[in-house]
């Protein structure tokens, strides 16, 4: 846990009191995309943006939440023989996750994948997998860490299945 143990944290959808400007994870397109889009995305329902704020107001990170749908010829063989035979199925796509660079290593990104996850798996919405795009080899690593598998034919894009997922919180 990343927290003191007298710290709670918690992830909460993003709101027009978060303070964004100050947002720094050391990728400029991640940070543009939480100081100028992540509110309109918000709104216009293109994506949830959720973020992870400290007790004493500061973002520690975000991520988002939207669906998707993925071809089922994309999927690896042994996932296919477990899906039935439709061109594509629904998804959620976990587009951003960035924890600001000051508190990089501290497990804040770890703890924002959970909450993805746990939300993913509560969700009455249909969905076969959890996607992610990793963005560099070392986003790819910490997702194959967590148990997500590459997609054959684009390894820096990753999945977890629902039903494995579901499995950590039983």
């Amino acid at each position: 846990m990343p927290a003191g143990k007298d710290e709670k944290l918690y992830v909460e959808p993003l709101a027009s009191g978060h303070d964004r400007s100050g947002f720094e994870s050391g990728v400029e397109v991640l940070d543009r995309y939480f100081r100028t889009q992540a509110g309109q995305d918000a709104r216009k329902n293109m994506a949830a943006p959720f973020v992870l704020a400290l007790p004493d107001g500061t973002i520690a990170g975000y991520y988002t939440l939207s669906s998707t749908s993925v071809q089922l010829a994309e999927l690896p063989e042994q996932t296919l023989r477990k899906l039935p035979k439709y061109p594509r199925v629904p998804a959620t796509l976990m587009g951003r996750l960035a924890v600001d660079r000051r508190l990089q290593g501290k497990g804040y990104g770890r703890f924002l994948l959970a909450d993805a996850l746990y939300r993913s798996a509560r969700s009455e919405i249909a969905s076969f997998a959890l996607i992610v795009d990793a963005k560099d080899d070392s986003a790819r690593r910490f997702y194959e860490r967590e148990s997500f598998l590459p997609f054959p034919e684009q390894p820096m894009k990753l999945f977890r299945t629902m039903a494995d997922i579901k499995r950590l919180f039983e």
